[in-house]
């Protein structure tokens, strides 16, 4: 009784009885008190899937087949998958990803930070199955870095990265326009920029002079992507901080400015504490007094604060009032 080993598929004699006689020097033949005979291979590649046979050259002959399935995990191919991408918004974007492995891996898109993918003004979802991803006039929103992921159920599961840079010239809000302040106060105003490559920001007065910072200035930037806070802070204002301000934004793509105007309220500090009392007659108005706080004598002359000037000639024309109808 001899036994032998074959591949049924190239119908190939691998071995009889422990002798390989196929030119493979990973395989090896043993067996165990001339029962059980076992086909050894060594370094398992893709190309030795398929089924093996055993046969015995018994009369009649014997043989039992079987089945070695090879699995492989994923790879992720340099080409054709995308490398990192810069273009212009409004741009229509494809990227490919492109993977090896067997079973043959499914392709998953999700953005690195997790938020989701935009596909349009009304769409947006976590993960995109696919191995491509299109963005049909693409704007700043796709900018980001994209996870190609590929999985076959045989780990580890692989992932590239894949940044998605989006060129735009600078755009600048601005929520107030028109700010009112009083002389002597601390005023901040802010404006909005976006834009990408990194822009060049700047405050400058109505007269174009760039506004730093200083005694009379504090100016801070905050950065979030391609999104920057400007903020310009005056410390106290005078009569002469009054005017146009403008906030300058300029990159490679272009240059904008948004225009904010501060403008002086009218005085603030109306005494609460002001009195006058007014004395009447039937010979008509006696008497009118202020309180010091709100008056100033000068040449026996007594002058009421114009703050208070409305509040007195109402209280004067109430006096008068009363002492006709006594």
């Amino acid at each position: 009784m001899q036994v032998a080993w074959l591949r049924v598929d190239t119908q190939t004699i691998l071995s009889i009885q422990t002798l390989v006689v196929t030119k493979n020097d990973r395989m090896e033949v043993t067996h165990t008190d001339r029962r059980v005979w076992r086909l050894h291979i060594r370094n398992v590649r893709q190309t030795d899937r398929g089924f093996y046979m055993c046969q015995i050259n018994t009369d009649p002959m014997k043989n039992q087949i079987a089945y070695l399935d090879v699995v492989v995990p994923p790879d992720i191919l340099d080409y054709p998958t995308s490398s990192d991408m810069v273009v212009h918004e409004g741009s229509n974007v494809t990227l490919q990803c492109a993977a090896t492995g067997y079973p043959s891996p499914t392709i998953t898109w999700r953005r690195e930070d997790n938020h989701n993918i935009v596909i349009s003004n009304t769409l947006t979802v976590a993960v995109v199955d696919s191995s491509t991803l299109t963005f049909h006039r693409v704007t700043r929103q796709h900018m980001g870095s994209y996870l190609c992921i590929a999985s076959n159920g045989v780990p580890p599961t692989v992932s590239k990265r894949i940044t998605l840079i989006v060129h735009f010239a600078p755009m600048v809000w601005i929520q107030n326009q028109l700010v009112g302040a009083f002389v002597g106060d601390r005023l901040s105003i802010e404006c909005h920029v976006e834009a990408f490559p990194k822009s060049i920001n700047y405050w400058s007065s109505e007269n174009g002079n760039l506004l730093t910072q200083g005694d009379n200035y504090d100016t801070t930037l905050k950065e979030i992507n391609y999104k920057t806070e400007m903020r310009l802070t005056i410390n106290q204002i005078n009569e002469e901080h009054f005017g146009t301000y403008h906030c300058v934004s300029k990159n490679s793509l272009g240059a904008t400015d948004g225009t904010i105007k501060v403008y002086k309220l009218p005085g603030k500090n109306w005494n609460n504490n002001y009195q006058t009392s007014v004395t009447a007659s039937n010979n008509g108005l006696q008497h009118i007094t202020g309180s010091t706080s709100n008056r100033e004598e000068k040449n026996n002359c007594v002058s009421i604060n114009p703050n208070t000037s409305v509040m007195f000639y109402c209280i004067l024309l109430c006096g008068i009032l009363l002492s006709k109808s006594s």
